[in-house]
């Protein structure tokens, strides 16, 4: 059936709202004709069409033509007539006519069809699709991706909200949005709500970290008639249960790192968190002295950070590369595997140095993990943009985990797609099928992390940022400017630097390049580690594992030659490599690059929350006894006495937040 619908109007949004809510309601074929030729309105046209929809658009002065030509995936071609002049296009009253058709098999039945919205009941004889236009959006989250989901917000003409909460004001992202509503705290997920409520918003985008992967934020927010932009509460609850999400992807085929008691899995082994992520409660044991430790402290870290202390075990690789697919999926029952990437150079088991494709990948393998990964999406239930992660052994993959977001290292996939990621995740939200997407955008991309950390040790800075020059030759997504404070309550993260190129080798003479401009003062940064990284011979070569900074000291003088393959590991009697390097020692790191103790104070190794406090005014303790625990980097930090004395005093509680060199516990011998 064919419907014809005459808008007039004085502003253009007035038009592009009706017009978005019809094409978003029925179209599959539309024609859309304003008399000012506005580009306003053909970019909601391009951003709004359903599916298959297929346009390309002229401007003239007094008509934009919708057609049927490729639409999604890529920027819609534009041509002026002879007879334009854009410099004299009128502005002021807008006509336009939408003619759609509606195939009666695509349509689900739902209630209140748009055209009885639209004052036409009398032509009301279709139900309408299962879409909605987003035209304000609030991203429960801050610094960097809060920067990045407005930068598309603003490309695709839709209002932002930014929420700030006490100890975070004047942060980048509240300089950059439309509206800023103060709250609690980024993890009360009703203080979102709220907000959303407060400024009228349609949707909410939960960034990465936070309440990004919690299952019941997602619930409350469909409850409270705003749309999630992420997967559903369902498969956020699967996939954040490690041990559910291991089941499921066994049912699905997926293979799994073995698991279950000690004993049958034997050492090494690894203890995680059920409820974890980011590499909280995680703790690798390589023999049963160290098990019951490591199971104390992962069962405190877990408790803390998730609010539940399951732990699970199971079978650790030594040397693995850690690789990650990236899934789109849409609620057409549409799950796509759109490429991979290497995270394998890791500190802490955070990701340092991201690239993608993965190099040296054999394709057999590679489209065995991709289709490994489409299967989970299929199994839990999939939609949005997410990741799943494998371990790689030789030609071996297992399952590691689902992060059910956008990830940090977005980036390069869409510099090697194409594809604005975040755009996808919000025409999936509003109801969109995916659509054709570009490949090959860029042969290769490699993304780095500048962080507010020392060097060496990874220990958080606090300070400000009195310079800070960022390159103009490759990408640069930063969540804070010159002139900003970094804190102590929130990830030290300055920007990421994103480079692509042609071919790795190029890429990474390419980051390397921008990270010798690149520029910071006033904070102590990781940027002496980043160039030298980009420039070991072992990263050049693609042989980075997950051992490699336990087995490469950070800042060392890199080896003068690589490695042939014969010589790289052991073979004498064909023994197996041994364990790499253990991490390195925070107390080590401690006397070497922080503060520790002045006479009888002993003080904060680096910025950070305390979380426990083990001894009182009083107290007789030995050497290396803990009296504090801090958290810093997500992991458990104990501070210890350095000598055998007695407690004197405690200038801290649980709960506080710490600056490095901070006086905690004053002793006497």
């Amino acid at each position: 059936m064919i419907h014809d619908l005459d808008i007039r109007a004085v502003r253009i949004e007035d038009v592009r709202r009706v017009v978005a809510r019809v094409i978003g309601t029925f179209a599959r074929r539309a024609v859309v004709a304003p008399s000012g030729g506005d580009r306003s309105l053909v970019e909601a046209i391009d951003r709004l069409a359903v599916g298959s929809l297929k346009a390309e658009v002229k401007i003239s002065r007094r008509r934009a033509v919708v057609a049927d030509e490729e639409l999604v995936g890529r920027e819609p071609a534009v041509a002026l007539t002879d007879d334009a002049e854009p410099e004299r296009l009128e502005r002021t009253g807008v006509e336009a006519l939408a003619r759609f058709e509606i195939p009666h098999a695509q349509m689900d039945v739902v209630e209140e069809p748009a055209c009885m919205r639209l004052g036409h009941e009398s032509e009301c004889t279709e139900p309408k699709l299962h879409t909605v236009a987003i035209e304000k959006l609030l991203v429960a989250n801050r610094g960097e991706i809060a920067e990045r989901v407005f930068r598309t917000c603003r490309e695709l003409g839709i209002a932002t909200v930014a929420v700030v909460a006490p100890d975070d004001a004047g942060a980048l992202h509240t300089r950059t949005a439309d509206e800023v509503v103060e709250i609690a705290s980024y993890l009360h997920s009703e203080e979102h709500i709220r907000a959303a409520q407060q400024t009228a918003a349609d949707a909410i985008h939960p960034g990465y970290g936070f309440l990004a992967e919690n299952g019941p934020f997602a619930e409350a927010v469909g409850a409270a008639g705003l749309i999630w932009i992420g997967p559903p509460p369902e498969a956020l609850r699967l996939g954040g249960d490690k041990l559910a999400a291991k089941q499921v992807a066994r049912d699905a085929g997926v293979p799994v790192l073995p698991d279950g008691r000690p004993d049958e899995i034997g050492f090494p082994l690894v203890v995680k968190a059920a409820a974890g992520g980011g590499g909280r409660g995680m703790r690798v044991v390589r023999s049963a002295a160290e098990l019951d430790e490591a199971v104390a402290a992962a069962e405190r870290e877990a408790t803390g950070a998730f609010g539940d202390g399951t732990l699970y075990f199971e079978r650790y690789l030594e040397r693995p590369r850690h690789i990650e697919v990236q899934l789109l999926a849409d609620a057409h029952g549409t799950v796509s595997a759109i490429g991979e990437r290497d995270c394998s150079i890791q500190r802490r088991h955070q990701k340092v140095l991201e690239e993608a494709p993965a190099p040296g990948l054999d394709r057999r393998l590679r489209a065995a993990m991709h289709e490994a990964a489409t299967a989970f999406g299929h199994a839990i239930g999939y939609r949005s943009a997410g990741t799943v992660e494998f371990v790689v052994d030789d030609e071996e993959f297992f399952f590691l985990e689902l992060n059910g977001r956008i990830q940090v290292e977005h980036p390069v996939t869409e510099a090697i797609t194409g594809l604005d990621l975040v755009e996808r995740q919000i025409a999936i939200a509003e109801g969109r099928e995916l659509g054709a997407w570009s490949h090959n955008a860029a042969a290769h991309a490699v993304e780095v992390r500048l962080y507010a950390e020392d060097p060496r040790t990874f220990l958080p800075q606090a300070g400000l940022v009195e310079q800070l020059r960022l390159p103009s030759t490759v990408r640069v997504d930063a969540g804070v400017q010159q002139g900003d404070e970094i804190g102590l309550a929130y990830d030290p993260l300055i920007a990421k630097l994103i480079a692509n190129g042609p071919d790795r080798d190029e890429t990474l003479d390419r980051l390397a390049a921008a990270l010798e401009a690149t520029e910071v003062s006033g904070v102590t940064t990781n940027l002496p580690f980043l160039r030298w990284l980009v420039s070991h011979p072992v990263v050049r070569a693609g042989r980075a594992t997950t051992a490699f900074l336990r087995e490469n000291t950070p800042l060392s003088a890199p080896p003068l030659l690589d490695t042939p393959e014969p010589w790289r590991g052991p073979w004498r009697l064909n023994l197996a490599a041994p364990p790499p390097a253990s991490p390195p020692d925070i107390d080590a790191a401690r006397e070497l690059y922080g503060p520790t103790h002045a006479g009888s104070t002993v003080t904060a190794p680096m910025p950070g929350t305390i979380i426990r406090v083990e001894v009182a005014p009083g107290d007789t303790v030995s050497a290396r006894r803990t009296l504090v625990v801090m958290e810093a980097m997500k992991m458990e930090i104990p501070v210890p006495s350095p000598f055998e004395g007695t407690v004197t005093a405690v200038h801290v509680a649980a709960g506080d937040l710490v600056a490095g060199g901070a006086a905690l516990v004053e002793l006497e011998s």
